[in-house]
């Protein structure tokens, strides 16, 4: 196949170039950043893409503006960006008869996920109470008895409920996808990406993920910081995992039939608490242990665990790096400089 990655100089979109590569496909790159003047494209220019595009087989979407605003006045730059790069890249993937997308879409679109209560099964959290994480109570409630409630996986079929701007551009993303396939006939699906790590994430981005926030603090010899009580839970998923799952969802075999898009959690399947990131990070390091705050943010997320059982069953995916293996790979190329 002929593969446009937009966002291919970018953490996971390298990776994901690679493993197009590796399988076979004709890859073109496209990132704002690249070294080639013709490749450097911002993907709101749909102009420039329409010439791109005539000829390519599918396209995996990645090039967005990542990171969690600091206030409701970055929306207007998110939205630029996330959806109207989304809408300009889709716009000219319809007019040169593109069958297939790819799209980088993440685990924020769940909200706080799904909890089980004792009493009344799963559930929906609502947003915690700040009195209760001033109190120390961090898990949330049950809505109906107001119990505290224990986490569970999150399927693909739950609704959306984004809590911040950037959450909601990527279910902007997903609608913007689905009406794409609607009105061209063809095919697409939303990879919700997880706690993604590995070797090339950003330092100095906070949606690369509290493991290179934990890195960046063992590396400078400073105890990890970790908020709460430790004991949100996570799935952290390799990077190398997530470009194979990209490269799977281009097939044009793909359970998604004509008009429709399928959406997929790209999640390792097996939650680790914060605590036991820091305690790993800082044991490879050889510096002090994490130091447990008790504060609390608002606008955090509790636990966001994923089932990946779709990507298995439909994509033939499963997450296969050892996590112990990959931390102590990213370690050693951030200690070492070692190649990725």
């Amino acid at each position: 196949m002929r593969v446009v990655v937009t966002g291919g100089s970018g953490f996971i979109g390298s990776h994901v170039v690679r493993a197009c590569r590796d399988a076979g496909h004709v890859v073109r790159s496209l990132d704002v950043r690249a070294t080639d003047p013709a490749d450097a494209v911002d993907v709101r220019d749909g102009d420039t893409l329409a010439g791109l595009l005539p000829g390519v087989d599918a396209v995996v979407h990645l090039a967005a503006k990542v990171g969690l605003e600091q206030s409701f006045a970055d929306a207007p730059e998110y939205v630029s960006h996330n959806d109207g790069g989304t809408a300009a890249v889709l716009a000219a993937a319809a007019r040169a008869g593109v069958g297939r997308v790819v799209l980088a879409s993440s685990m924020v679109v769940y909200g706080e996920g799904m909890s089980s209560c004792a009493r009344h099964g799963l559930v929906r959290p609502g947003p915690r109470r700040p009195a209760d994480l001033d109190s120390g109570r961090f898990d949330p409630r049950c809505p109906t008895c107001g119990s505290t409630l224990s986490p569970a996986l999150v399927g693909e079929d739950v609704p959306s409920e984004p809590r911040n701007v950037y959450a909601a551009t990527k279910v902007m993303q997903e609608h913007l996808l689905a009406a794409w396939a609607r009105q061209t006939g063809a095919s697409g699906a939303a990879m919700r990406f997880h706690n993604v790590y590995g070797p090339g994430a950003p330092r100095d981005n906070p949606y690369s993920g509290v493991a290179s926030i934990f890195l960046s603090a063992v590396l400078a010899g400073r105890a990890p910081r970790v908020t709460e009580d430790g004991g949100q839970r996570r799935d952290l998923v390799h990077v190398r995992d997530v470009a194979r799952a990209c490269v799977a969802a281009l097939d044009p075999a793909a359970p998604a039939a004509a008009g429709t898009v399928r959406a997929y959690n790209v999640a390792s399947g097996r939650p680790r608490t914060v605590l036991e990131l820091a305690t790993a990070l800082a044991t490879l390091g050889g510096g002090p242990a994490p130091v447990v705050t008790g504060t609390a943010r608002l606008g955090d997320v509790r636990h966001i665990t994923a089932s990946a059982a779709r990507a298995r069953d439909q994509l033939g995916w499963t997450a296969c790096e050892d996590f112990g293996d990959g931390l102590a790979e990213l370690f050693a190329q951030e200690t070492l400089g070692a190649p990725s």
